[in-house]
């Protein structure tokens, strides 16, 4: 039985590897410190372009795109591109510069789908999604001008704070079921959904990004870190399978990101990317509420049908999954939530380091984190509590009034003095509260 399985498991990963190789060959490479978490794969599919091994060209501050963009502070650096804060001198008006790669420049094929894609997704308006306002090439540079979010994404977000009570759970997925929903009513499907495709601004602005680049990846058959196949963490059976992707594709991704903000952790494990996306193949998702105590059962149901490994069986689009979710919100009367952002994000670095006269640097005691997917190791949580808050606090913010509550939430976190209560009750949702 043993050598049967293992026949099988094998038999598995080389479909996976195949899957894998019909897009750029055989090789694949580890992109992160944490292997298990991306599925990466040597570019070499644009002609003439050898692989150097680099990660993106990086922009002079001061250089300028297209004669109109104005490059200032890099923002993040990822596998194929480079963000940077911008202005566009023509409107006065700051902006996001997504810079690709110069070896994609040469692709022709690339090129026509990323300005399909660009076009199709600056044709959408919805408040969960962040704006494209422009598209173009310059010299080697493709580049792509996006609305200018202050504030951080949702991956750095949970790593600074760990797992959600349900209320900021709805208050995250709202919004991002609200874009995706936009999205696919236009015929669009992300392919890659993710903590780190979700910005948070200062001003709890909830929003998506990166609509249309996996596909324009794709269809060029380019490859590189986090695109064709994505984050394995979040992947779909089907992209995992056949790399098809469709909107049910999307829901299953919110599903998983839906899972980890409720318990801190992804669903699955493993040494190797394959591994981890090989086994929702086989394996349904836990529900959460047998990893954290305390879930409402609505919210287990929630991620248990939007993750089903047959797409039939999962919510249609984010319209279907995000009506569920207002349908939840009603019956548990879950109060409204102004969702924090991050306090050291890379965004804010950058806005420190252009704001150069003000010359104000991130504390000393605040280390930019780690934010490679790693397991949750918070403190245990005891029964009757949701990430070291006390249920009974839910119960009262439906049942009594604003100033009772308080009250309330003062006593329980005197009496369990618990850090998470403190940071996500008090220190985030106060002013949603008064």
């Amino acid at each position: 039985m043993l050598v049967h399985f293992g026949d099988r498991y094998a038999e598995q990963i080389g479909n996976v590897r195949q899957i894998v190789g019909r897009f750029v060959g055989v090789q694949d490479v580890v992109a992160s410190r944490n292997p298990a978490h991306r599925i990466s794969v040597r570019p070499g599919a644009v002609p003439g372009a050898a692989y150097d091994g680099r990660v993106a060209d990086d922009l002079p501050e001061g250089a300028l795109l297209d004669g109109r963009y104005r490059v200032a502070t890099k923002i993040a650096t990822g596998g194929t591109s480079t963000v940077y804060r911008g202005l566009d001198t023509r409107l006065d008006r700051p902006v996001a510069l997504k810079v690709m790669d110069s070896r994609y420049a040469g692709d022709q094929q690339f090129l026509t789908r990323f300005q399909m894609e660009a076009r199709a997704v600056a044709r959408l308006k919805d408040p969960g999604l962040v704006a494209v306002y422009d598209q173009g090439l310059d010299g080697r540079h493709p580049f792509l001008v996006m609305e200018l979010v202050e504030g951080g994404t949702l991956r750095e977000l949970l790593a600074e704070r760990g797992p959600m009570p349900p209320h900021a759970v709805a208050a995250v997925l709202g919004p991002v079921l609200g874009g995706l929903a936009a999205a696919h009513r236009a015929g669009l499907v992300h392919r890659d959904v993710k903590p780190e495709n979700v910005l948070i601004s200062d001003e709890g602005e909830v929003k998506i990004v990166d609509f249309g680049l996996v596909r324009a990846f794709a269809e060029a058959g380019i490859t590189s870190t986090s695109v064709i196949l994505g984050t394995a963490a979040y992947l779909s059976p089907e992209q995992v399978r056949d790399g098809n992707a469709s909107p049910r594709s999307d829901v299953y991704s919110t599903g998983i990101v839906a899972y980890e903000l409720l318990t801190g952790q992804t669903p699955f494990s493993g040494d190797t990317a394959l591994s981890i996306a090989y086994q929702r193949l086989e394996t349904d998702v836990p529900r959460p509420s047998t990893v954290i105590d305390g879930v409402p059962p609505q919210f287990d149901e929630l991620v248990e049908r939007a993750t089903a490994r047959d797409p039939a069986d999962r919510y249609a689009d984010g319209h279907d999954m995000a009506a569920e979710l207002a349908a939840i919100v009603k019956e548990l009367a879950l109060p409204r939530f102004r969702v924090p952002a991050p306090r050291n994000s890379a965004q804010h670095r950058s806005a420190v380091q252009h704001h150069s006269t003000d010359r104000r640097q991130p504390p000393k005691h605040q280390p930019t984190r780690q934010l490679e997917r790693e397991p949750h190791h918070g403190k245990p949580v005891t029964p009757g509590q949701f990430a070291g808050i006390d249920m009974v606090e839910f119960a009262l913010e439906r049942q009594h009034a604003r100033r009772m509550m308080l009250i309330w939430i003062a006593i329980v976190l005197s009496i369990t003095g618990m850090a998470a209560g403190a940071a996500w009750t008090v220190g985030s949702n106060l002013s949603g509260l008064l």
